[in-house]
């Protein structure tokens, strides 16, 4: 690994359940899918998941491998404290272990959440008024949106507090002068919370691009149909009848069968 090689970890399919197991191949899928869509850093952004069972362990990317490589298998096991709780060469990152522990820790309804650190996800965080109701993309995450204030580098354990105080309920976050969070009840629901809140951001970097006068603010009637209308249709993770999973998850595996095959190793 020093040298700069690197190889699939070898499969861990027959050492784990058939839930972890699952739970581990939708995640690397959505590490996969970040790069495929061109939202990774490198390796200093993190998605997590929280493993099935009574254990409070939970799933995230070995530090030093990048997105468009992560396979099921090679994912780390971690525990609320931080501890390797499997046997891998690689170490966590801090910072994701701090923002990662802390949702897992106080919400049991989350079992996926993913942070970015996009162009146009950092770009909006650091606007004062945050995520603007210019487009119908924007006002489907609003009513789901909360915000949390930069404080430096997530490695205070004493930050965990605040953050989970400041998301709420809610699935999606925006952390200022930093980047996007969503979090999810499974990996459809994650990814369709996170695409909706960066493409709202994207939009908003393109229509500001006229400046600030030169942009139409949706009604404020219709700002408010439309809350009722998600509200009415359940939480931002359904699709009428049909959860994210259901619906838009299949595809998602089959583009990625498709154009960045592996991640299920």
């Amino acid at each position: 690994m020093a040298d700069g090689s690197w190889s699939p970890t070898p499969s861990l399919r027959s050492q784990v359940s058939e839930a972890e197991w699952q739970m581990r191949v939708d995640l690397a899928a959505l590490y996969r899918l970040v790069a495929l869509n061109g939202w990774d850093d490198m390796v200093y952004t993190h998605i997590s998941a929280r493993v099935p069972g009574p254990e409070d362990h939970f799933l995230i990317n070995p530090y030093g491998i990048f997105f468009e490589e992560m396979t099921a298998s090679s994912l780390v096991k971690i525990d609320m404290d931080g501890n390797v709780v499997q046997d891998t060469p690689y170490k966590v990152n801090a910072a994701g272990f701090t923002i990662h522990s802390a949702i897992h820790g106080a919400r049991e309804d989350v079992k996926f959440v993913m942070h970015l650190h996009t162009d146009q996800g950092i770009a909006v965080s650091a606007q004062k008024e945050g995520l603007l109701p210019l487009s119908q993309t924007a006002l489907a995450v609003l009513p789901e949106l909360a915000y949390h204030d930069y404080e430096g580098i997530a490695l205070d354990l004493d930050e965990r507090e605040r953050l989970v105080a400041d998301l709420g309920n809610n699935a999606a976050m925006l952390l200022r002068n930093h980047g996007t969070l969503a979090a999810g009840l499974d990996a459809g629901d994650c990814w369709r919370t996170m695409f909706i809140l960066e493409r709202a951001c994207k939009i908003q970097v393109m229509a500001l691009s006229a400046g600030r006068d030169g942009v139409l603010l949706a009604p404020e009637e219709a700002q408010h149909t439309v809350a009722r209308q998600m509200a009415a249709r359940g939480p931002l993770r359904l699709e009428g009848d049909q959860s994210a999973y259901e619906l838009i998850w299949p595809g998602c595996l089959r583009r990625l069968h498709r154009e960045l095959p592996g991640f299920d190793a």
